[in-house]
């Protein structure tokens, strides 16, 4: 199972993002969509009309072999999935005072949960699983991570997180919760 964090300034600039690939295994699941497109397709969109389709894998046949495409590990699709759900975070950031805002979206296996910190900072997680209490203890470390990293002084807010620290503790963190 897999887990895609962004990390979003309050004008939306993406600061860090994580792939992160759980051990845990994930129940597969198809689309109808899926099963009704054609397997022969060589089409350079084939990869990601299936990925769209919610497609756990694909195979593209080509001449030199069979190829993996789609399955919705394509990265352009991942970080549509993400930019999509913006619009229905900011939309429960009005509704709702909270800050761990569960699952906000849902995208064919795709769930969208959110954090948004009080300097109005978006965590951004897209999972394919149901793990509330282990989405939200995540969601607080990566806070606690991120306010760490905005008190030292070399780095300048609202810029990208480079920091070495910083990304091996999310990787903690995900590993210990999701």
């Amino acid at each position: 199972m897999s887990h895609h964090l962004f990390l979003l300034s309050p004008s939306d600039t993406p600061l860090y993002s994580l792939t992160h690939q759980s051990t845990k295994p994930v129940p597969s699941v198809t689309s109808p969509l899926a099963s009704n497109l054609p397997t022969w397709s060589t089409s350079a969109f084939a990869g990601t009309l299936t990925a769209l389709s919610g497609a756990s894998s694909a195979t593209q046949h080509t001449t030199g072999g069979a190829v993996r495409v789609g399955g919705g590990q394509d990265r352009h699709v991942i970080q549509m999935i993400a930019n999509a759900g913006l619009d229905v975070i900011e939309d429960v950031m009005r509704k709702e005072n909270m800050m761990y805002l569960k699952s906000v979206d849902k995208f064919n296996e795709w769930t969208i949960s959110a954090f948004i910190t009080p300097g109005n900072m978006k965590f951004v997680l897209l999972h394919e699983g149901k793990n509330d209490d282990g989405i939200r203890q995540f969601f607080m470390d990566v806070w606690e991570l991120y306010v760490k990293t905005m008190v030292n002084p070399f780095h300048t807010a609202h810029t990208r997180i480079r920091s070495s620290v910083f990304d091996n503790r999310v990787r903690a963190s995900a590993r210990k919760h999701l």
